[in-house]
């Protein structure tokens, strides 16, 4: 166990940071889930900004790598373009 005050608040603050990024990192996965298993091209190019917007604010804080980020991106832009 930590015997200094600051590493005792560094162990708090990765916890708390661990808990939140677990978070956005689960939520992320749930929108590209919905948005890969939609069928209708409307409602798709509907959700495609907002997981973009989601997946651009994971890369900026390191929670994804960007290059992760990109090509997610690219993969569901080609999945909503190739629906009827």
């Amino acid at each position: 166990m930590a015997n200094h005050k600051s590493a005792l608040k560094r162990i708090r603050q990765n916890e708390v940071r661990k808990v939140r990024n677990r978070y956005y990192h689960k939520t992320a996965r749930t929108a590209l889930k919905v948005l890969r298993s939609e069928e209708n091209k409307a409602a798709a190019s509907e959700q495609l900004p907002k997981v973009i917007a989601l997946l651009d604010k994971l890369a900026k804080k390191n929670i994804i790598h960007k290059n992760k980020a990109a090509n997610l991106k690219s993969k569901l832009t080609k999945h909503v373009n190739k629906l009827a």
